[in-house]
């Protein structure tokens, strides 16, 4: 069964979401636009684990795919993704380097953070929050008392994606939607969520076997 390009790409964005800088929101000028709200609430995120159900769905409405798995993440730039069989995957951070680990394939593809932002639009969530809107419209709603979204809609009409929308309940991070230029969707909903909880750094190391390509940027 092949892996949908968009289960990727958004598994790399929940991993710059959750590198946010710790200090964005308290940078001079930020204001409290819907920005800074936003890196507000990520900056009081010291770690973050859960369980997934990640579902796409296509342009006519019909679910074409769906995955579970978990993830943990730890500040300054600690992440780490795994889907499970039959689409098995693992993405691993370490604030400097992406490494994507595919089974199936028998490979590791392994690309400087930089540069993905850098060829992603979508990724300029890395932390340059004071600089958030100039790339991104951002604008947030509250739902009911505890209920708060943000949505980011890129500004350039070359992006990779339409809008990335973030919900979070009682200040924990439940749900990620986001729509591509191709109009599918993909829905992350966490669950098992545990917040601020010890993690060790062991526990964002990659492993896999000898013998695998081993493929690089520039390579």
């Amino acid at each position: 069964m092949q892996q949908n390009p968009l289960l990727k790409l958004f598994a790399l964005v929940v991993a710059i979401v959750f590198s946010v800088s710790a200090k964005a929101a308290d940078a001079p000028g930020n204001g409290h636009d819907a920005a800074s709200e936003l890196a507000s609430v990520l900056k009081s995120y010291e770690s973050y684990q859960a369980d997934f159900i990640q579902i796409v769905v296509n342009e006519k409405g019909h679910h074409v795919q769906e995955t579970r798995g978990s993830l943990k993440a730890k500040r300054p730039g600690l992440f780490y993704w795994e889907t499970r069989a039959p689409l098995s995957q693992f993405i691993v951070s370490d604030g400097d380097k992406v490494e994507l680990y595919d089974p199936d394939l028998e490979q590791v593809a392994i690309h400087k953070l930089d540069e993905r932002v850098q060829t992603t639009p979508a990724l300029l969530l890395s932390g340059e929050v004071d600089n958030l809107d100039e790339t991104y419209t951002v604008s947030q709603r509250s739902i009911g008392d505890k209920t708060r979204e943000f949505t980011l809609e890129p500004r350039s009409p070359d992006s990779l994606f339409v809008s990335l929308r973030l919900t979070f309940f009682d200040g924990e991070l439940q749900e990620m939607r986001m729509q591509d230029s191709l109009s599918q969707l993909s829905v992350l909903s966490f669950d098992n969520i545990r917040l601020n909880q010890p993690v060790d750094n062991n526990a964002f190391i990659l492993e896999y076997p000898e013998g695998v390509d081993i493929i690089r940027d520039g390579a």
